[in-house]
């Protein structure tokens, strides 16, 4: 249990978590969070992390069971990750990536291609996931284009998919809170069933539904493959549909499919990548490499923004040509900024040296051993794991209200931080467990879970609450 009672609770000065989160409220507009609400579920102002905690201004402790949005690999203030950055610090920060190149950039590409066997051999940077997602949009779009196929320029995502917030990947998105208010503004696009295994009948598995799914791809490519420019999936999890998993037979079912009918295939692996799903790529454990791989959150360790788009030789290829205007013409100011992708390079470098995947793998099995009681419970199905991602749903009988705001404010009683998407609740810790944390981080949740639960079931009769308007 070392990890767990290193970093116990330090007191800081009572009142301090109220004031900030008072000036927070009065000066930020917070990501994904109904602002009237924040009123009664504040954020946490957080002064500092260690490893898999965080602390908030008045000494309390969190562990980061959902590793800040999924971006943070080797816990908060990793000393290997920072030592790099303090180098980088000191000879470049950032250079324009226009007309200039470094030495960060240029390993951080060599170094992703290599772990596709070359197959993907140039890096295209950006800063964050959706701008990774729209960049291989148009890159598919244009290359089409660029070898007289012009009429090749519509897009195919899968059923509660979900790729970003802006108009681009919010168009590729299937999610109605995020894409409904701005529908209007979006770009057509096709929706094809999700290979989600939750949805198998009795007697079906997994492969089951994957064929099905891949089934009725191949009658829509059929007909519509003239039209189509790419697919766009993400591999084995759709993350914030639910941690809707998926066999790995489907992506190569897609893969057979997009060649056959010359689709190119995009694989956003902004969450499921660098190690998620027990692999460093999760198109890996397909035996398949898509056309576009899209990276974000984790590759720098969750300290800096950074995204990119790894592509075919082929595609690169296709806009050469004597004049600008033959280019791919998109740009960020901070593309490849030195700081991020040396962050990067320091996460791989512990891949390459810690034997990461392995040892994720050893502790996993300690956390799916002592979440073995969801199995049997009758308020709870669907329990799964997929690498390091881990997720079970409510039935909705059991939830009551709020459930997710409830579970998060919970788990913040029990030092968890973390936040259920509808009723799936899922964990995505930071690759630093042990075999006292594993048990720790379980016995954890299990507790949140039967206070909430059990809370709901002592309200089960009361009279809806109104919504707050």
């Amino acid at each position: 249990m070392a990890q767990v009672e290193q970093l116990l609770p330090l007191p800081g000065p009572p009142g301090a978590n109220a004031a900030w989160q008072q000036r927070s409220l009065r000066s930020i507009w917070h990501p994904c969070t109904q602002m009237q609400r924040a009123a009664v579920v504040p954020p946490l102002p957080m002064a500092r992390g260690q490893g898999p905690w965080l602390f908030d201004l008045e000494g309390r402790r969190y562990f980061d069971a959902v590793s800040s949005w999924w971006v943070n690999l080797f816990g908060h203030a990793d000393p290997g990750i920072n030592s790099a950055l303090k180098d980088q610090l000191d000879s470049l920060p950032h250079v324009m990536l226009a007309g200039c190149t470094h030495t960060p950039a240029v390993l951080l590409a060599e170094r992703l291609s290599a772990l596709t066997g070359g197959v993907l051999g140039h890096c295209f940077f950006a800063s964050d996931g959706a701008s990774a997602v729209e960049i291989a949009l148009k890159m598919s779009f244009h290359h089409w284009r660029r070898i007289g196929q012009p009429e090749k320029r519509e897009f195919v995502c899968l059923r509660g998919g979900y790729h970003g917030e802006t108009l681009g990947a919010l168009a590729v998105t299937d999610i109605d809170v995020f894409r409904d208010a701005y529908d209007p503004l979006l770009m057509r696009v096709h929706q094809v069933v999700s290979p989600d295994a939750r949805q198998a009948a009795a007697g079906e598995g997994a492969a089951d539904v994957a064929a099905c799914a891949a089934g009725e791809l191949e009658a829509f490519f059929a007909e519509r493959h003239a039209h189509i420019a790419a697919l766009i999936v993400e591999p084995l999890v759709q993350c914030a549909g639910g941690m809707a998993m998926h066999d790995p037979d489907y992506l190569r079912r897609v893969r057979a499919l997009c060649d056959r009918y010359q689709v190119s295939l995009i694989a956003d692996e902004i969450a499921v990548g660098c190690g998620r799903t027990g692999s460093f790529f999760a198109c890996e454990q397909a035996g398949i490499w898509p056309d576009f791989i899209c990276l974000s959150k984790g590759i720098s360790g969750g300290v800096l923004p950074l995204s990119l788009v790894m592509t075919r030789d082929a595609i690169y290829e296709a806009f050469l040509g004597d004049e600008a205007s033959q280019g791919f013409l998109h740009s960020h100011s901070y593309t490849g900024n030195a700081l991020a992708c040396r962050a990067a390079l320091a996460v791989l470098d512990r891949f390459a040296q810690d034997q990461v995947l392995d040892r994720n793998a050893e502790w996993a099995n300690r956390v799916d051993a002592a979440l073995d009681p969801l199995r049997i419970d009758p308020r709870v199905e669907h329990l799964r794991r997929r690498g390091m991602i881990w997720a079970f749903d409510v039935r909705p009988e059991f939830a009551g209200e709020r459930f997710a705001e409830r579970f998060h404010l919970a788990g913040r009683g029990h030092e968890l931080l973390i936040r259920p998407i509808g009723h799936t609740v899922y964990l995505m810790p930071p690759y630093l467990l042990d075999s006292g944390l594993a048990e720790w981080l379980a016995e954890r949740l299990l507790k949140t879970f039967h206070d909430v639960i059990s809370a709901e079931d002592a309200h089960a009769d009361r009279t809806p609450e109104p919504a707050i308007a």
